[in-house]
């Protein structure tokens, strides 16, 4: 160990179960040194040989440059690409990758999809649409742990939701992936081939992983496939290290490696070096809501507090349209703002009701069911599946498809923005001196009985993400609302 590393006591105690070979989850909380804590690890064992798999490139190049030279710090895509350049070659694998993009209308001549498929009397999904569904389809089987691909894979889509209409769709588009699949396998394959694909290509061949122990990053967010290679790995030591509470992509695929890992030790990092203790405070509400065992500590000499802030560092929303929103309102008051992400969700939204409106269809893949803006009104007004699309719907009919797109056109690189806007999905990994929390977090509505109802789980565990990305100060203005159920449990 370092001597310039000050490990706290929980830090050591990782060190020392890891130095028995035994398997283990770490439970790191938000800011609460997990990558220190591994570089620890890896000193304590230095001849043995390690593997890091990082979350995503960035991630694994700034551990390529800390972590000791015995440990290989790549993404599992990065294991995955040298599996598949020594079964193809270097060059077909960058051609392959390279290619260019496949047009819908290719995609359908190369699937064989020559028909539409009619859900109703104004519902009716086209072939391009249908070819886009069944690569869907065959994207969702690449990340899954499953060998074979099933009717579950089949993306929902609006205005299908009911039996007959899911039934029909799975119908058609089930026999259409499993082509597609076919022809992505292959490296003489025509259709558009994605890393995703290679990944799932080297995780078929249940993988042996050349290392005496792996360290699994972010492990509440693993894509099932990954969580499958690594648990699969049977004669080397096996460490996930994430945070359950942080576990926000489930509805994208992403699984919690750890909940249901057997091992030997199941540790924690409770001391947050992000912020102080007024934060961790706020933390900790959440989560208690949520039940969790975890528990953070702030440090005490980061001066961090709850209070209104005019002017935040950043806002974090709970959905696209709520950035979008503000973004317009920042504009008219002259603030140069940025989007993390671009606002590209709902400027494709404001772009696919154009084509609604002037062409009676479109290839958007969240209303390629629908023929006119009038149905999506309908929809998100008296269809509960539309719930979701109900704040961009209304943000689009407030102040139009343009004007939207040249809002979003307007916004600034962060790097001369005042102030960033972001949802809290894209804000998870980052920090900000000061966040404030927009109100676009609902607090749940009464059951028929007016009793009080907790937020659902997915829900406290965004609002958990949130608050903290927060180091010194906090405007809670859209959570504050978690104090009636704090209050309640006391």
């Amino acid at each position: 160990m370092s001597a310039s590393i000050r490990a706290t006591a929980e830090q050591l105690a990782a060190v020392d179960a890891f130095e028995l070979g035994s398997d283990m989850v770490l439970e790191a909380g938000a800011g609460a040194g997990k990558t220190s804590t591994l570089k620890l690890m890896a000193a304590a064992r230095p001849k043995l040989q390690g593997i890091y798999v990082a979350y995503n490139a960035a991630i694994a190049k700034d551990a390529k440059a800390s972590f000791p030279a015995t440990v290989d710090c790549r993404t599992a895509h990065a294991f995955a690409n040298r599996w598949t350049v020594n079964q193809w070659g270097y060059q077909v694998l960058q051609a392959r990758l390279k290619a260019p993009r496949v047009p819908a209308h290719k995609t359908a001549r190369i699937l064989g999809v020559n028909d539409v498929l009619k859900l109703g009397p104004e519902r009716m999904i086209t072939p391009y649409q249908l070819a886009r569904i069944a690569m869907e389809t065959a994207g969702r089987y690449c990340t899954s742990a499953d060998t074979e691909i099933g009717h579950w894979h089949v993306p929902r889509v609006n205005g299908a939701e009911d039996k007959a209409a899911r039934d029909a769709l799975i119908k058609v588009v089930l026999p259409l992936a499993r082509k597609a699949w076919a022809d992505l396998s292959r490296a003489t394959g025509e259709l558009r081939f994605t890393h995703d694909v290679y990944l799932k290509m080297w995780a078929l061949t249940d993988p042996v992983l050349p290392a005496d122990y792996v360290l699994l990053d972010e492990a509440q967010d693993s894509v099932p496939v990954v969580a499958k290679v690594f648990n699969q790995q049977a004669n080397t030591q096996k460490v996930a290290v994430g945070d359950s509470c942080q576990a926000i992509y489930g509805w994208r695929g992403a699984k919690d490696a750890m909940a249901g890992m057997l091992v030997d030790h199941r540790l924690f990092l409770t001391q947050s070096f992000r912020f102080g203790p007024a934060i961790a405070d706020e933390a900790n509400k959440w989560l208690e809501l949520l039940s969790a065992k975890l528990r953070l500590t702030g440090t005490p000499a980061i001066a961090s507090k709850l209070h209104p802030i005019s002017r935040p560092n950043a806002v974090l929303c709970r959905s696209n349209a709520e950035a979008v929103t503000r973004l317009m309102k920042f504009h008219e008051a002259g603030v140069p703002a940025a989007i993390v992400g671009g606002g590209n969700d709902v400027r494709w939204l404001a772009e696919a009701a154009i084509e609604l409106q002037t062409k009676g269809r479109t290839s958007h893949p969240e209303l390629c069911a629908f023929t006119s803006w009038g149905m999506v009104q309908d929809y998100v007004e008296n269809d509960h599946g539309g719930g979701d699309l109900a704040v961009a719907v209304k943000l689009i009919d407030t102040y139009g498809a343009e004007e939207i797109m040249a809002a979003i056109d307007r916004s600034v690189p962060e790097s001369r923005a005042s102030i960033v806007l972001s949802t809290a999905h894209k804000a998870k990994g980052r920090e900000w001196n000061s966040v404030q929390i927009a109100t676009d977090f609902h607090k749940p509505s009464p059951d028929a009985q007016g009793r009080q109802v907790e937020p659902v789980p997915e829900e406290a565990m965004l609002a958990y993400v949130a608050i903290t990305r927060a180091k010194v100060g906090l405007d809670r203005a859209g959570l504050q609302w978690i104090d009636d159920y704090t209050a309640g449990r006391r």
